[in-house]
């Protein structure tokens, strides 16, 4: 839900995974093409809004090790994050046990432990063309004093300077530790036009406090700016992430508002599934011993529908799951491709609906089995990460809705519609009044 909230209807281009037709983007601008005439602004892709695919969709990146919970939490956090659509993990040993990308910048205190420039008088970085060690610090000192910009924080340049020296390829800068806008972005330009000037491509920056939506368009429309102003492509691809407490309905309202994010961080309200910490289902006995067994309740959800059953996906022509179909397991006829099949709601009589399916596919399989264990080969994490993409793509729009979901409609046959409502008026008592 994370994911999706994040970047509206996932996809990926990787292998297999297509655009259902209606989202088919239109012919990308020519690369390294600029406007004549760039907004002040330019605004994320609004949610409801025109669809505007010459900009990233935002990635996610799974923060959560510190917050995770319980003795494997935040290894369980990161594998299923990944195989959920989360890009990349902060947690380093779950990426090397599962071969998972590594994403994450460095800390508050990094930046705070900085108390002026002597502390990088002598850093250097090489000079990707000759190799040849270069300072860093009389770099940045020329772009600062062409910029004008000598009112930055000193401590802050300084430990810019100290992460380049180290990360000189991957140069990501959380630059909230003191003032976001007036010494934060304009330290981590500096650093990047000198580290530019030896060959090397920064990354971005990353915001973990206050206004996302104005922030994220502020550093975007300056990173233009000095793109402009220094013939320096890689400022129009740089990554502004962001942090802070991200959870389902902030990523919707940052969509409304209009952002640049171009990837979330979420740790807390991910790891600890703080919007629902319990998982509403349970299992329920339906069969033993060859005999359909039946629970009934005053609330319909609760009524069990009896007997082994076999679960179908019918798929329109579309593309798209029109319903989930359930037969009982002796059943002879099943739904074909091509055949009418009618498809009852499981306890109101008149809801009901024909189908004609263009796919009929066959949702259970056996994995686990209790005399001889796990049977078949189990899914690789790529395998299914790629699964459930497909599925996502493959899933209406409206029954992704943050607001009003539709809802997804799960039918029986008309034999297992008519074995459940005499089950239910045998197992029912006569009441009887006097």
């Amino acid at each position: 839900r994370m994911v999706v909230a994040a970047r509206g209807q996932f996809w990926e281009q990787t292998a297999g995974a297509s655009l259902p037709r209606s989202m088919t983007p239109p012919e990308s601008p020519r690369a390294g093409a600029l406007s004549s005439a760039k907004p002040r602004k330019s605004m994320q892709l609004s949610e409801g809004g025109p669809s505007d695919f010459t900009r990233r969709k935002p990635k996610c990146v799974e923060f959560g090790l510190r917050r995770a919970q319980g003795p494997d939490g935040g290894f369980s956090a990161s594998k299923y994050s990944h195989v959920g659509g989360f890009h990349a993990t902060s947690n380093v040993l779950a990426g090397k046990l599962l071969n998972l990308p590594i994403g994450g910048t460095h800390a508050h205190s990094f930046v705070m432990s900085y108390t002026s420039l002597d502390l990088v008088q002598d850093a250097k970085v090489q000079r990707v063309d000759n190799g040849e060690m270069v300072l860093l610090l009389p770099l940045v000192r020329k772009y600062q004093a062409e910029l004008g910009w000598h009112d930055t924080n000193d401590g802050e340049m300084a430990a810019f300077i100290g992460y380049a020296s180290s990360f000189p390829n991957s140069f990501l800068c959380l630059i909230d530790t003191y003032d976001t806008l007036q010494s934060g972005l304009r330290n981590f330009i500096l650093v990047a036009l000198a580290l530019n000037d030896l060959g090397h491509t920064p990354r971005g920056i990353r915001l973990d406090s206050g206004d996302l939506s104005y922030l994220s368009l502020e550093c975007e429309y300056l990173f233009h700016e000095i793109g402009d102003r220094f013939n320096r492509s890689f400022f129009y691809d740089l990554d502004i992430v962001a942090s802070n407490d991200i959870n389902e309905a902030v990523l919707h309202s940052l969509n409304k508002q209009g952002h640049a994010i171009t990837m979330f961080g979420i740790g807390t309200n991910l790891v600890t599934c703080q919007n629902q910490p319990a998982l509403g289902c349970v299992y329920k006995l339906v069969e033993i011993d060859g005999e359909p067994r039946i629970k009934l309740s005053n609330d319909l959800d609760k009524v069990l529908i009896p007997g082994q059953k076999i679960a179908y996906r019918l798929f329109g022509e579309a593309g798209w799951p029109l319903l989930d179909y359930m037969a009982g397991i002796h059943e002879e006829a099943q739904p074909a491709v091509g055949e009418r099949v009618l498809c009852r709601h499981p306890f109101i009589e008149q809801k009901r609906v024909a189908v004609i399916p263009s796919r009929v596919v066959k949702l259970h399989s056996l994995v686990f089995d209790g005399k001889n264990g796990i049977v078949g080969e189990l899914s690789s994490i790529t395998e299914s990460r790629q699964y459930v993409n497909d599925q996502i793509n493959n899933t209406r729009a409206d029954l992704l809705r943050y607001v009003n979901p539709g809802e997804y409609k799960v039918s029986v046959s008309e034999d297992s519609f008519r074995f459940l409502h005499n089950m239910w008026q045998q197992e029912t008592p006569v009441t009887e009044l006097r």
